[in-house]
């Protein structure tokens, strides 16, 4: 015959039991799926994208420069409230663009920039998929070389986008996980 001390132990054991179970089961499907991506607040978005930069050789040593960038975010930004700091191959370059509007920038022109231009440099925003081009003074980039473009916020002084050029190219994985995320309800 079973007591009623006997009943409420193995009710406490049960329940025990099923948690000890079902974290051995959680960390059993952590450990089958190692790859998953990890997010980060402080990881710095993509908003103005490096889509190419141009190498025109003028002389044996020589190279004109031209960066081409464009918003690819979703919302239009004051270029008159963005900067920008160039970077070669980890370091920056003292040519550092205070102002992404063309009228501003004209007044503040930094040394080792011939010319910065295109849509999104026009009236006082760079709206989503407009351009810009810096045009780098001869032999500031070589081909092989590693660049990355960050943007400032002027009122703030915090980075709100940064990229690399040349774009690592994406593992099957990534590109996976990246469609799978974007996708409404993932």
């Amino acid at each position: 015959m079973v007591t009623e001390r006997e009943r409420a132990s193995s009710a406490i054991h049960g329940c025990i039991f099923l948690v000890a179970i079902t974290i051995i089961l959680s960390s059993l499907v952590l450990l089958m799926t190692p790859n998953l991506p990890l997010f980060s607040s402080d990881e710095i978005p993509v908003i103005f994208e490096i889509v190419s930069m141009k190498y025109t050789k003028t002389g044996s040593w020589k190279y004109e420069n031209k960066l081409v960038v464009k918003n690819s975010g979703p919302i239009a930004y004051d270029n008159r409230k963005l900067s920008a700091i160039t970077y070669r191959n980890g370091e920056p370059l003292a040519c550092k663009i205070p102002y992404i509007n063309f009228q501003y920038y004209i007044n503040n022109k930094p040394l080792g920039i011939q010319r910065i231009g295109g849509m999104g440099t026009d009236d006082l925003s760079w709206v989503p998929e407009a351009t810009i081009f810096i045009d780098y003074s001869q032999g500031t980039f070589r081909p092989g070389d590693t660049i990355r473009f960050e943007v400032y916020d002027r009122e703030t002084n915090r980075i709100i986008s940064s990229d690399t050029y040349p774009h690592k190219e994406k593992t099957g994985e990534e590109k996976m996980m990246e469609e799978y995320l974007s996708r409404p309800g993932a």
